[in-house]
């Protein structure tokens, strides 16, 4: 049997070193987390998708006490730009999330497995990377696509 590494990059960065258009998604993100309807989890998490033509659409958490109903974050912003933006693609995403006490997360958070596949669909569809800033108060981790978290993607393209 060989084995088989995979590599990925993430970079951790202070959020004063990202790019105004960078802060500015997060900031997007972070002000989404107080439209976020967590009744069950109180785990508050809100989203923004940059589009090509400069467009932010954002989105946020929306839980449903039968949990599969429910709907992240992530999710929710890209249905959102696809529904009302569907030739326009997806260049960034912004995650954000606050706890049960309102503070913000000091350590970034990743999206979920289905959101995960959701950003591979959207990038296999537009045929680009979609910059991803996981956003959290001591770094925001930057990647280049959603290939660097999921080295090993399912897609039927």
């Amino acid at each position: 049997m060989k084995e088989l590494a995979l590599k990925s990059t993430i970079y951790a960065a202070d959020f004063s070193e990202l790019t105004d258009q960078e802060r500015e998604l997060i900031e997007k993100a972070k002000a989404s987390t107080y439209h976020s309807y967590a009744p069950h989890s109180h785990f508050h998490v809100g989203a923004a998708v940059l589009l090509k033509d400069g467009i932010i659409v954002p989105g946020c958490n929306q839980e449903n006490a039968a949990f599969p109903s429910g709907i992240c974050a992530e999710r929710s912003a890209l249905f959102a730009a696809g529904a009302q933006h569907p030739d326009q693609p997806v260049i960034m995403l912004a995650i954000a999330a606050r706890d049960a006490k309102g503070e913000f997360q000091a350590e970034p958070v990743s999206p979920c497995g289905p959101c995960r596949q959701v950003l591979i669909e959207t990038e296999t569809r537009f045929k680009h990377p979609v910059r991803i800033l996981l956003y959290g108060t001591k770094c925001v981790y930057v990647m280049d696509g959603i290939k660097e978290l999921m080295p090993l993607s399912f897609t039927q393209i």
